[in-house]
């Protein structure tokens, strides 16, 4: 007798809680004075969305080295600029000041990629 049963895909849930694990797995990676734009954590993560990063980071984000996760032009998270220049300042982040005197990360000096891949992607480890 054999077994014909089809295998469950994974739900919907399951999906999204591994999509968090991964994305909180990369965040939680990034070293003192580096960053990583949303984007790039998505790559990371084998996705192309930024959007759900940002998600996770809205709501783990408190309990993550948030601050390591910026925009694609260097600059904090919408409405964290203070308080992420002093984790910035504190981890000797490379900055760059604008005449204005607004300040984002200098990405050329700061980026960071994971040594390791978090896809779901043939030949990709997790964890």
């Amino acid at each position: 007798m054999t077994d014909d049963t089809v295998p469950a895909s994974p739900s919907p849930a399951s999906s999204a809680d591994d999509f968090t694990s991964r994305v909180v797995s990369v965040v939680e990676s990034v070293p003192e004075g580096r960053v990583m734009s949303y984007g790039s954590v998505a790559a990371a993560v084998g996705s192309r969305s930024s959007r759900g990063v940002g998600k996770v980071m809205a709501h783990a984000g408190s309990e993550l080295p948030w601050w390591r996760v910026v925009r694609a032009s260097g600059h904090a998270p919408e409405g964290h600029g203070p308080r992420a220049l002093e984790h910035w300042r504190a981890e000797g982040t490379p900055l760059r000041w604008s005449r204005t005197g607004t300040v984002r990360v200098d990405l050329e000096r700061a980026s960071w990629w994971p040594d390791i891949s978090l896809s779901d992607e043939p030949g990709g480890t997790f964890g």
